[in-house]
């Protein structure tokens, strides 16, 4: 199903510039410092491991009268993690149903991840204080307003934060301080969204590993063996991506894929019947309609990139009638000098 688009906010204009990022080096920009074929064979064990589709612990009538998710990319944390902390409180505060980062979350060094997990960690706190109770003669807690809510352990609680790897994640041996914290680089989840005679139906939620600004063959070859295509009905596919389809400007300064992989990727959107791709990497707000299919790329979040409060995450609201609007969000936070 092809969705009817509509912008709920007003657009201001945009003045469009080369991207900048503290202590750029050619690796740090250009490439990932791991394998993808590597990452993608881990990623898809974790994912077959763990289940991913187990986070979203939701009813259906939760979701069939529409929701909201939240996108944002490019937070390049270091020690500060305000910019992080605000996104998942806006997210929170909003009732979006989950959140989705498009890669660079972190720059590499031990520090800023220790930083990372503790934001989520608090994040994850207020989550739980908010959707779930414990009930104390179980000793479990349950999911507030579920109909038969499972029992589930602090730990079994799942936080509903989804990113892809990006290209800054994997430098200076990054994969492990990322993967230690997110596990799959390459996974999809789906949402039940409703029924009707010929059975349920989905929305289709597909993460893919461009960090390394290339699909890579394993990644390749599991979406053409039917990996990420899934068994079900679907009402609308998201893909989420860290590296960028299309450039906001020719001059532009940031990797991209090959031709072939350009071109290979348009074509699997438009068999995938995908509603909108998600991109990062470039730190450019642009929106465009190809073939059918909506292609957004974010500004980057982060303070150091962006330090005047702006316009820089992306709200996706799922409409009962099947229209899909969309709204920027702003973020206030500026960094302490």
């Amino acid at each position: 199903m092809k969705a009817k688009f509509i912008y709920i906010a007003a657009l201001a204009s945009l003045a469009i510039t080369p991207t900048s990022c503290e202590k750029v080096s050619p690796q740090g920009v250009l490439m990932a410092g791991t394998d993808v074929e590597d990452r993608v064979e881990m990623s898809y064990l974790y994912y077959k491991l763990n289940n991913i589709e187990s986070k979203l612990d939701i009813d259906l009538h939760e979701v069939e009268d529409g929701y909201s998710f939240l996108v944002g990319a490019d937070s390049h944390m270091t020690t500060d993690p305000g910019r992080t902390q605000e996104m998942l409180q806006i997210g929170l505060d909003n009732d979006d149903l989950f959140y989705c980062h498009l890669g660079d979350i972190a720059d590499t060094k031990a520090e800023y991840y220790v930083a990372l997990e503790n934001t989520i960690d608090e994040a994850r706190m207020k989550y739980i204080d908010k959707y779930y109770y414990y009930d104390y003669d179980d000793n479990f807690y349950f999911r507030k307003g579920m109909t038969n809510p499972t029992p589930r352990t602090w730990d079994g609680i799942k936080y509903p934060f989804f990113p892809v790897v990006g290209n800054h994640d994997l430098t200076h041996n990054g994969w492990a301080l990322w993967s230690n914290i997110f596990g799959s680089s390459f996974y999809e989840f789906q949402i039940q969204v409703g029924k009707d005679e010929n059975g349920p139906y989905f929305d289709h939620f597909i993460f893919l590993d461009t960090a390394s600004g290339t699909l890579g063959k394993k990644q390749v070859d599991m979406i053409e063996q039917g990996v990420l295509d899934g068994v079900s009905r679907y009402r609308f596919t998201f893909v989420f991506s860290h590296t960028n389809i299309f450039r906001p400007e020719a001059v532009q300064f940031s990797s991209t894929f090959t031709r072939e992989e350009t071109y290979f990727l348009l074509d699997q959107f438009n068999k995938w019947n995908a509603s909108i791709v998600f991109c990062g990497h470039v730190h450019a707000w642009d929106e465009r309609l190809y073939n059918g299919v909506y292609y957004f790329s974010l500004d980057s979040m982060s303070e150091r990139n962006s330090p005047k409060p702006g316009d820089y995450l992306l709200r996706i609201i799922i409409n009962k009638d099947g229209e899909i609007e969309y709204e920027r969000v702003r973020m206030n936070y500026v960094a302490k000098k």
